[in-house]
Formats: structure tokens, sequence, C-alpha cells
């Protein structure tokens, strides 16, 4: 990390319970997390870590039991709902395994959504859109339906989605999950490229090894706990079970 850059997400002791018929469950047990602008970190755990609990509440879609999480300076435990929602609107960008773009609405419309929610003119959205999807490869495709366009270019429009609103991060949850090998690896160099070229922010929760080692930082959880914060490489031995200079024989 780089000590002059400003963190993006800092998270202090942070807890989630789920409540349960014999009390609660503990989901994430003291977090602590300095994301910085600019880095590419790559979340990892097997199912029933806590990695997509983590997400939501990075996302501000779910709130922790306890702890602080700070987005961007801003205490995200003092805000009420209506301020969740316009703090994600202006600061996130999600991209989902399913890609979530509306059938029967063109490429050009999906992109623009997020800034109907931002209240900019219609003139304004449809040019950030095309922009947006110039960007990602598919600016001659605007008026096409999802369902004319493959799954890896649907995943694409939904990358323009998230970054038509400039936001300060980009939260991908599983975003090669439906994708084959040949599409997850253009999609992740899509994620590569805008993170070295643009300087945005990306966190992206996989359970594939292959897609966590295009990240410059890995993050695993195990029961709730984080286990490894720091080196891809490192980090994905150890998931493993595999050895690294240094370790015993």
């Amino acid at each position: 990390m780089n000590e002059n850059k400003p963190s993006v997400i800092e998270l202090h002791d942070l807890c989630k319970d789920y409540p349960g018929a014999d009390g609660p469950t503990p989901v994430l047990k003291n977090i602590n997390i300095d994301i910085q602008s600019g880095e590419f970190v790559a979340i990892m755990g097997p199912s029933g870590s806590g990695k997509s609990t983590l997400m939501n509440v990075l996302g501000c879609l779910d709130t922790a039991t306890s702890g602080q999480y700070l987005l961007s300076d801003q205490n995200i435990n003092l805000m009420n709902v209506a301020s969740l929602a316009q703090l994600r609107n202006r600061f996130i960008g999600f991209v989902f395994q399913g890609f979530n773009l509306l059938p029967r609405s063109s490429l050009l419309d999906n992109v623009a959504m997020p800034l109907i929610y931002a209240g900019v003119p219609l003139v304004e959205r449809r040019a950030r859109a095309q922009l947006m999807l110039n960007k990602v490869g598919l600016g001659s495709r605007a008026s096409a339906l999802p369902s004319q366009i493959s799954g890896g270019q649907q995943q694409r429009v939904a990358i323009a989605r998230a970054l038509v609103n400039e936001p300060a991060l980009i939260l991908a949850d599983e975003p090669t999950g439906n994708l084959d090998s040949s599409t997850s690896g253009d999609i992740m160099n899509l994620f590569t490229e805008l993170n070295r070229k643009d300087g945005i922010t990306l966190v992206l929760v996989t359970h594939e090894a292959d897609i966590a080692a295009y990240a410059q930082r890995l993050i695993r959880l195990v029961d709730g706990h984080k286990v490894h914060d720091g080196d891809v490489e490192t980090g994905l031995a150890q998931a493993m079970h595999i050895p690294t200079t240094g370790d015993a024989a």
C-alpha cells in the first residue's frame, strides 16, 4: 500500500451477525481492512467464509453489527437508508455474476440507468452511456437488446453501467462465474486495463484462483476471519496448501 494515497475503504473491527433461533450467528469476525485508491484487490474464501456478506457490507447493501466502516472518509454507521442509497449511486459501481441487465431495454439505456437516479438530463445521460459503451468495445451495438449479444458482451455492458457514474470504487461479485474461460480472461483483462490506465479502485470476490491472480493484493477469509491480506501468490499457495519460499518442507 502507498502511504500517500487516500483510503477508499477502511474497516475497523467489523463484525456481522445474523439472528437465529438459538441466538446470533457470527459471519464476519473483527475484520480490519484498508483499501487505498487505485488498488486492485481480490477477496477469496470457501463457501460460508463470509466473503459475500463482506461484499454486501462494502456495497452498503447490508450493515455491520458492530465495528466501523469508512467509505471515502464517510462513516457508514451514521447514515440512514436514504443517505446510503445516495452514497451507493455516487461512489460505487456494481458488477454481478448474473449481469442484471433489463431485457427489454437497449444496451445504451441499460448503461444510462444509474444516471437517471443521479438526476442527469436525458441528452447527457445518453452521451455518457455511449462513451462507456465505446470504452468497453460495444459502441456500435448501443441499440441492441441484451438477448442479441453474448454473455461476455453482456458483462461488458454491466461494466460500462458500473463506470457511467465515474465511481470511486467498483465492486465485482463473481463477475466471471457465468462465463467460459476464454471470455473470463477477456473480462479480467478489461478490469486490469481499467485499474492500470484509469486508476479505478477494484474489489473483486471470486472463488477461482486464476481470476484472483489478476489482482495486486489478495484477502482470504476462513470462517469469518481474515487469514491473509497481502501478496497474491503467497495467499493462493496457502489456500492450496502449497509450500512457499521459507516454509518448512
